[in-house]
């Protein structure tokens, strides 16, 4: 089968599409997916980059959308189905053909298109445990939440989110991506000049934290949604309210680094740093979350922007346009 495949770490151009990559064989308890789109994520790039380490040779992405193919007779027992459209969220996706174990599979409804089934896996998902459980509750309703990156990729996902659940949002954006985030429903928005020759925010452009306590009234955030890491880092713990909650989930300007934790006592702050898998434990935890998604999107209180679409052999393209922080909503492949 065809597959984007990482035989050695680095930038993009180490990821070679190869035409015949071994086709997975179908094992009990799983079905065959034909992919039909796989999503590319940030996380996509660190397992390439190898700051996630991986065996090495692996097919990259973690998300993909399709319809089955072919089913065990335990995955048959749960009606499951040949031509079931599902999107699912397992290592190696970037190819033609994945096993999946059948409790990992998500049932696309009628309705909602596989290109944004697919993006709703692991941005979706990611954003409703931001949103409804990784704050340990340390919000309530109409208190603020501020959220970075609500141009693109996961925080778009996640600023309608809050609002479904009744917070004040703050959202950070680049004036490239203003249009598009002006749309989400934020309560206040802080465009930011972008980085001279990039799509990135500049965030010494303009004082976030002064900006963050204005609209507040000097009380500060109670929980901080970051994806950029790095260069959000201070501004991100300067921002929280008493007893606020800083939730540190990506690495899109670099790897955040060592702080003592000292540096929370000003406000006798909360720190996280979460992963999906373990807010999506069990079936009926992926099932529960999955399900008010989907609730959303089929009710038109969520909306989903598919930015671009690539073929896969464009791999190395998707994953520079993404890392180029150019995206203003999800960036596929599409699996021919």
């Amino acid at each position: 089968m065809k597959a984007a495949v990482i035989r050695e770490t680095g930038d993009a151009n180490v990821m070679k599409v190869e035409s015949s990559f071994p086709t997975p064989e179908l094992k009990a308890g799983q079905v065959i997916v034909k992919n039909e789109y796989a999503g590319i994520n940030f996380i996509d790039t660190y397992h390439r980059k190898g700051l996630y380490p991986r065996d090495l040779p692996f097919v990259g992405g973690q998300e993909g959308g399709g319809t089955v193919a072919a089913v065990s007779d335990e995955a048959a027992a749960e009606g499951i189905k040949v031509g079931d459209r599902v999107a699912y969220s397992i290592l190696g996706t970037y190819c033609q053909y994945s096993a999946v174990p059948a409790a990992k599979l998500l049932s696309v409804p009628d309705g909602v298109g596989l290109d944004v089934a697919t993006s709703c896996v692991v941005q979706g998902l990611t954003a409703h445990y931001l949103t409804s459980t990784c704050h340990a509750d340390l919000i309530k309703e109409g208190e603020w939440m501020l959220i970075h990156g609500v141009g693109g990729g996961t925080c778009q996902w996640a600023a309608q989110m809050a609002k479904l659940r009744g917070y004040k949002v703050i959202g950070t954006c680049s004036k490239g991506k203003e249009s598009h985030a002006e749309k989400l429903g934020c309560d206040e928005l802080i465009v930011l000049d972008e980085v001279p020759g990039t799509s990135y925010e500049d965030y010494e452009s303009l004082d976030i934290v002064e900006r963050v306590m204005e609209v507040t009234d000097g009380v500060g955030c109670k929980a901080i949604i970051d994806g950029i890491g790095k260069s959000t880092v201070d501004i991100s713990i300067n921002s929280l309210a008493h007893r606020g909650i800083f939730i540190s989930f990506g690495n899109a300007s670099g790897a955040v680094p060592a702080f003592p934790v000292l540096r929370l006592i000003a406000k006798s702050g909360y720190v996280t740093r979460p992963k999906l898998l373990d807010y999506t434990t069990s079936r009926a935890e992926l099932l529960s979350r999955s399900d008010e998604i989907f609730g959303w999107l089929k009710d038109g209180k969520l909306s989903v922007s598919v930015d671009t679409t690539f073929s896969l052999e464009q791999a190395a393209e998707g994953h520079l346009y993404l890392e180029a922080g150019k995206s203003k909503g999800k960036v596929l492949y599409k699996i021919d």
